[in-house]
């Protein structure tokens, strides 16, 4: 973010609220974002592998960076049904939208990887969440941006339009976006994942009071 930017947002912040991820501004943000993003670097993660589910993963932002790599990747995007509908225009053969996680697994088969990038704390009960993920036996989890504590809160949480979604604002007018976090006991996260084993596990360094994880099965 440049100096002028965090200067006027500091001196004129804006006034109009907008609120959840159903809102269909915030749809439509992160929609014509990723649209208009192209990546530019390669993913290491998805290297060798087939069939990701992507939980959490707007309307494709993670397939446009793991074909870079992987062209003939299939992937499975499991969103709200707001984004489901605003995204299908952009399902493929390898790229499908989902409302549920059966859903998705079903479509892929086989599941190498289950994917998920600062999502499971938006949702109602992060944990069963975390339980169902887990009963699709994916051979991986990766878990990123994961706010961590010594016990379950909840908390509500307010950011810009323009910083949602892929790439540079296009919003001609900027608006704050509310809704509401769980920070989730670490304990409780891990002793979720019942049938699988932690490989990684460090401080996320794109978000501050996050982690990181990651996880094969056993």
């Amino acid at each position: 973010m440049t100096f002028i930017k965090r200067v006027k947002r500091k001196l004129l912040p804006p006034r109009e609220v907008i609120q959840g991820y159903e809102n269909p501004e915030l749809v439509e943000t992160i929609f014509l974002k990723t649209i208009n993003y192209n990546p530019d670097s390669d993913w290491p993660l998805v290297a060798g592998i087939n069939t990701v589910l992507d939980f959490g993963g707007g309307a494709g932002l993670h397939y446009k960076v793991a074909r870079r790599q992987c062209p003939d990747i299939r992937w499975a995007v499991v969103e709200t049904p707001a984004m489901v509908q605003r995204a299908k225009e952009l399902g493929t053969d390898r790229l499908m939208f989902f409302e549920r996680i059966d859903q998705a697994a079903d479509w892929l088969g086989t599941v190498d990887l289950i994917h998920s990038n600062g999502t499971i704390q938006y949702v109602p009960d992060a944990l069963e969440t975390v339980r169902t993920l887990c009963s699709v036996r994916p051979a991986m989890l990766a878990w990123y941006r994961v706010p961590i504590s010594e016990e379950t809160r909840r908390e509500v949480q307010t950011s810009y339009l323009s910083d949602n979604g892929p790439g540079s604002s296009l919003a001609s007018k900027e608006k704050l976006v509310r809704y509401e976090r769980n920070w989730i006991s670490e304990q409780a996260f891990i002793q979720a994942h019942e049938g699988f084993r932690i490989t990684e596990r460090s401080p996320d360094p794109t978000e501050r009071g996050t982690q990181q994880f990651r996880f094969a099965r056993v």
